[in-house]
Parts: structure tokens; C-alpha cells; sequence
């Protein structure tokens, strides 16, 4: 072969690898590859950001509510006979009055058309049960207020306080058109109209009896479909029983006759839903025919010369209704001048009831209800009302806990580090070392709570639920992690400078603490804040160690040494503890200390970061 024809094979090959169809859809199919890792790579990066967005936006808004409640003034005359009797004046001859007693009096003077035992305690529970010691503290400050009238405010309860936030229920109100005349003004009261409000209004009331008959037919539906289901398990055990015999035979009779059973529940059920229905049905048919309003329909009030008439049965000339709050004159009402208002949902669905709400409503009106900066939750501690609940007991007890967890974890840590890794022979015993600590890292955080309960609690006796013996539970849980980020850091110091300090005269001591040390601590610092941020939303141990129980009173408040033994609570458990209350406002408040104690999770992450950016060195 002489050379022209081996230049000619190079040249095919070259021609082949490089440019050929099939070369190009190779590299045609390369790139996309690429372009489809890149692709999904940022939809991994959005989704999870888009995660992200909606666990936080869920959170904020669901947290939103707790940053403001609602108070209600009242002008309380505080009488010297009832409240200081001997004439002291002074904060402990003043401490025993009935305050509760006051404010209770002033709600019945707002609304003297309540009597009985029942509506008083419903209008009592408009207020939170801690007024009466809010006032008691106001007038022990200042005892010269006995014997004034005294403007004060006072916390609503949490359900009236949620209804002002639109979370118990909607009004809408709905325009009248004709002129109202009013027959009664307390008790049971009857409201004619001129024009057809009240038509339009039963019109309405037909609509909902109609839903709920729609409802109840596929009710009816699904019995039915179950009544055929039973029928047929009935045909198959009968069958069955004619070919058995002995035990099976015995089970397949009691199967029978549970079978019956059901069977004959399901038809009382179906009975009862299908009279039901056409009882609604009737009534929807029937356009003018007058309907009572009942508690699983939605609520109507009227409000008229002054007062409040909740409608008890609707026709359409006339409503009759019961006067929550009375009228002040049975003068007729040209339109425009007198309202009617829907309050959705039913009554039977709702925190609150119509009288309730009625009251509310009016306290709103005489512009006795206001809405303040609610500072209770950042300044008071644990308590079983969710309208002064606060997480200030939490976060004196975290603080507590973290610095004893600090105080044990950052110097026993760095200094297994420093030995571990710059003095520590190297054999089978301190890889033995070495090894558990990696594993210690990985074990599960609730193993530690059972170590602290089993030798802190019942070993030692020391003290339950103290934030001392919580910072030692979590500084057990730490030390893996400072130690590792310890090593780590101490390593990445070039050996250069140790062996140039060594070179100079220096002791092995004084290379690592002079030298090593100082430049490794950056790391060293992160290391220690993401273990500290770690410890700092753990929940499992301290539910070990009982700091999970009830505290009222702030921890350290008899003094700053005595903190660190009074009974606490940290944030993540208070959160636990709040997430487990049925009430609606402990849901907010839930989510708001999920907000605290996020944002200090990110200030100490940020203050690692913030760290090592500030105290890096590149070799």
C-alpha cells in the first residue's frame, strides 16, 4: 500500500468520526440530553422553591391574625364600699375585691333584656376569664381609682375576638324597601312590611330548603345502593347454609342475623330520610306558605328602631321574631332606615350564637371595640385561655436551656476535637473513639431524652422539666456534631503552619493553640451554630425529660440562678403542646411560634454564614 492510499484512508476516517449524518445526530442528540438534565435541574430548583413559598405563605398567613386582638372598653364605677371597704387605700386592701364581679355587673347594665342563668353565662363569656384580674392589677397600682368611674379595657374571650376577625362567621347585610311597622318591642315581635322584603327573603329560605333536600336525596341514594349490597350478602349466606353443616353452620346464623340487623337499621334510616325529604320537598312547593327558622338554616336578624329582632318564622307579609335587644318605639320605619342581615353559617355550625353575635355587634356599634397591637403573646407565658397565651415563658426557658447546652457542648467539644485530632495516638482504641462519635451523630434524638431520663432524672434526682437538665440532654446531642465540624476545620489548616511554628522552638501545645486554633475557629464557630440551631428544634428528648408539662409562671423570675432549676418549657414544645388544642385561636398561636422560631433557626444559620465569610482564609 504506497502512501497516496493511506493518506486517503486517514482522510475517510477523519471524514467518517467527525462529519458524517450520523456524527451530527449523535452530537445533535448529546445536546439535548443536555438541555433536557439542565431543564429538569431547574424545575427541581423551582418546585422546591415553590414548596418552600407555599409552607412559609401558609404559615405567615395562617400567623397573621395573632399580631392584633380586640378589647373592649368599659367605664366600671369602683365603688369604695365594694372594693376597699376600710378606707386604706392601699394595693394589698384593695387585692381581694370581686373585679369579675364588677364587669359582669357593667355587661348586665349594657344588656338588662338578659335574664336567666344561661344567657348571662353565654353574655359573660364575651370577655376573657382574665379581665377580672386585669382590672384588679390596674386599680392595685393605682389604688386612688377607688371610688371613680374608671375607663379600662379589657380583653374579649377568643371566639368573640375571632368573630372580629372574620373567622367565626359573615354578615350580609340586605336592603329593605318598603316601610316596616314594628307590633311589640320586647319578647316576641312582629315586623309588617309594605313592600315584599319579607317575600324576597322567604324566597330565599325556599332556595336553602331546597339544597338541603338535594342533599338528602343522595343520602337516600348511597342507603339504597347499601340496602342492595345487604340484600345480596343475605342471598349468599342462605345459599351457603343449605350446603353446611356443624360449626360453619353456627357462624353462618349469626352472620345471618347480624346481616337482619343491618338490614333493618338501613331501612329505619331510609324511612326516616325519605320522610325527610318529602317533607322539604312540600314545603319548597309550597311558594307562600309561611317556614320557621331552625338552627341548621342560616341566621336572620332584623334591626330596627334601636333594637335587635332575631326571626324565628317568615311569611310574605310579616316576619315574627324574638327581641335580643328590645326596641325603643313600635314607630314605623320609612326604607332605607331599617336593615335586615344574614349571618351565615347556620347557628348550629358556629362558635358563637346568634345572640352572641347580636351582642357583639352591638358593643361594636357604640364603638366600645377596638383592636390593638397584641404585645400579651410576646410578653406572657403558657396559659389554658388562647387569648392571653404567650410564648415569653417558652422563650426565656429555650434561652436557659441553650446556654447550658452552649455552656457544656462548645468547650468539651472543640477540646475532643483538638485532642482527637493533634494529640491522640493513633491506634485501634481511638478509632474506636472516632467511630462512635461518627455513629453518635446519626443516632436518633429521642435515644438521648431516654439517656437524660434514665440517669440525669432517675440516677442523679435531679430536678424535672428544669432547663438545666435539658441543656445537658441536648448537649449530649451536640457533641457528635461539634466534634466532627472541630476535626474538619482543624484540618483544613495547612500543616505549614504548624511545622513552621514548630520549626521556631514552639511546644506542640502552642503550635495547635497559638496557630491551629485560632485560624481553624471560623469553622470551628459554624460548626458549633448549625449543632446549637439543630438542638434548638428538637422536641423528642425534652418530652423525656417532662418539659413538656403546663407552666405558667416565667422561669427565673425569683432570680437569673434560679432559672436554670424552675420548671420550663421550650419553644418547639409549647408548639407541640398548642398544635394538640382544638381552639381555633391556639391554631394561630401555633403558627406564630412557628414563625419565632424560625426566625431564629435563620439568624443563627446566618450567623454562621455570616462567620465563615467574615473569618475565611484561602490557602
Amino acid at each position: 500500500m504506497n502512501d497516496k492510499q493511506l493518506d486517503h484512508i486517514k482522510n475517510d476516517r477523519t471524514t467518517n468520526v467527525h462529519t458524517t449524518d450520523q456524527a451530527n445526530k449523535r452530537l445533535k442528540k448529546r445536546y439535548a440530553k443536555e438541555a433536557r438534565f439542565k431543564a429538569l435541574g431547574l424545575g427541581a430548583v423551582l418546585l422546591s422553591g415553590s414548596f418552600l413559598v407555599i409552607l412559609l405563605g401558609t404559615i405567615l398567613w395562617d400567623a397573621a391574625p395573632v399580631l392584633n386582638q380586640h378589647y373592649l372598653t368599659i367605664d366600671v364605677p369602683l365603688k369604695a364600699d365594694k372594693i376597699d371597704p376600710e378606707g386604706k387605700r392601699t394595693s394589698q386592701s384593695v387585692s381581694g375585691a370581686n373585679y369579675g364581679g364588677i364587669i359582669k355587673e357593667w355587661l348586665r347594665g349594657e344588656f338588662p333584656a338578659v335574664k336567666g342563668r344561661k344567657q348571662k353565662k353565654a353574655l359573660y363569656g364575651l370577655v376573657s376569664s382574665n379581665a377580672g384580674a386585669s382590672l384588679q392589677q390596674e386599680v392595685m397600682a393605682t389604688p386612688s381609682l377607688v371610688g371613680t368611674t374608671h375607663q379600662t379595657q379589657i380583653l374579649l374571650s377568643d371566639y368573640a375576638d375571632l368573630y372580629f376577625k372574620g373567622a367565626l362567621g359573615a354578615e350580609q347585610k340586605i336592603e329593605t324597601h318598603g316601610i316596616a311597622s314594628p307590633v311589640g318591642t320586647s319578647g316576641q315581635v312582629r315586623i309588617l312590611s309594605s313592600a315584599n322584603d319579607f317575600k324576597n327573603l322567604l324566597q330565599e329560605i325556599k332556595q336553602g330548603l331546597k339544597r338541603q333536600s338535594t342533599v338528602l336525596q343522595k343520602q337516600i341514594s348511597g342507603q339504597n345502593r347499601l340496602l342492595a349490597k345487604l340484600q345480596l350478602e343475605k342471598k349468599r349466606v342462605a345459599i351457603s347454609l343449605l350446603e353446611s353443616g356443624g360449626d360453619l353452620k353456627k357462624q353462618l346464623e349469626k352472620q345471618k342475623e347480624q346481616l337482619e340487623a343491618d338490614s333493618a337499621s338501613v331501612q329505619a334510616t331510609l324511612a326516616r330520610l325519605t320522610t325527610n325529604a318529602d317533607t322539604l320537598e312540600k314545603r319548597v312547593t309550597a311558594v307562600d306558605q309561611p317556614e320557621n327558622l331552625v338552627s341548621d338554616m342560616a341566621s336572620y336578624v332584623i334591626a330596627i328602631n334601636g333594637g335587635v329582632i332575631k326571626v324565628k318564622n317568615v311569611s310574605t307579609t310579616q316576619i315574627v321574631g324574638e327581641a335580643i335587644i328590645p326596641l325603643t318605639s313600635e314607630e314605623e320605619i320609612q326604607k332605607g332606615k331599617w336593615h335586615i342581615l344574614k349571618i351565615s353559617p347556620p347557628e348550629s355550625e358556629r362558635k358563637l350564637s346568634d345572640k352572641e353575635i347580636i351582642w357583639l355587634d352591638k358593643l361594636k356599634q357604640d364603638g366600645r371595640v377596638s383592636k390593638q397591637f397584641n404585645t400579651q403573646f410576646f410578653t406572657h407565658g403558657a396559659s389554658r385561655e388562647a387569648e392571653v397565651a404567650g410564648i415569653w415563658g417558652a422563650v426565656v426557658g429555650t434561652f436557659f436551656t441553650m446556654l447550658v447546652t452552649l455552656a457544656l457542648s462548645f468547650p468539651i467539644g472543640v477540646g475532643a476535637a483538638i485532642y482527637l485530632e493533634e494529640f491522640a495516638p493513633k491506634n485501634k482504641f481511638t478509632d474506636l473513639i472516632e467511630v462512635n462519635i461518627n455513629n453518635l451523630a446519626a443516632v436518633p434524638s429521642i435515644v438521648f431524652g431516654l439517656l437524660g431520663l434514665a440517669v440525669f432524672l432517675n440516677l442523679f434526682g435531679m430536678p424535672r422539666s428544669a432547663p438545666i437538665v435539658g441543656g445537658m440532654v441536648l448537649a449530649l446531642m451536640t457533641l457528635p456534631t461539634i466534634i466532627i465540624a472541630s476535626r474538619a476545620a482543624l484540618k483544613a489548616v495547612p500543616p505549614s503552619i504548624k511545622e513552621a511554628a514548630l520549626g521556631l522552638g514552639a511546644s506542640q501545645m502552642q503550635a495547635v493553640f497559638h496557630h491551629s486554633l485560632p485560624l481553624a475557629m471560623p469553622g470551628i464557630l459554624t460548626g458549633s451554630i448549625i449543632g446549637m440551631a439543630q438542638a434548638l428544634g428538637e422536641t423528642a428528648p425534652l418530652l423525656m425529660i417532662g418539659m413538656v408539662a403546663f407552666i405558667v409562671d416565667i422561669p427565673g423570675a425569683a432570680g437569673f440562678s434560679q432559672g436554670f432549676t424552675d420548671p420550663a418549657t421550650v419553644l418547639p414544645v409549647q408548639i407541640y403542646m398548642w398544635a394538640d388544642f382544638p381552639e381555633q385561636l391556639f391554631q394561630q398561636k401555633t403558627a406564630a411560634a412557628i414563625v419565632v422560631l424560625l426566625v431564629f433557626l435563620i439568624a443563627m444559620n446566618a450567623m454562621a454564614v455570616m462567620l465563615r465569610k467574615r473569618f475565611e482564609r484561602r490557602w
